[in-house]
């Protein structure tokens, strides 16, 4: 199952902190980028792992108090930045095969 979540800035630091230090979210592959690579204010969130895993997520994004702390991306939206961290992974992992190949 694949994740978009979009930050804001203000709550990024502390949306972060909680994915990666939960025991069932930080096993799935996580990635944290500027959100200006993909024309959106704040932070975009990709995470790649098991159902169980993105909706833990899901539920973490809402602080102690209610406070949302980043929205869920959908749609075509979801699939092109989808499609951009993946076109990124790819590049360096060529690079990588250029350096070890």
């Amino acid at each position: 199952m694949e994740l978009v979540l979009l930050i804001k800035s203000e709550d990024y630091p502390k949306l972060k902190d909680i994915l990666l230090k939960d025991d069932i979210v930080s096993r799935a592959s996580i990635q944290f980028k500027d959100g200006k690579e993909f024309g959106k204010e704040g932070y975009v969130c990709y995470m790649s792992g098991l159902e169980e895993q993105c909706k833990k997520a899901l539920e973490l994004i809402k602080d102690e108090n209610g406070k949302i702390l980043a929205e869920e991306i959908k749609g075509k939206d979801k699939e092109n930045i989808i499609n951009k961290f993946k076109e990124e992974e790819d590049k360096a992992m060529e690079g990588f095969g250029g350096i070890f190949g």
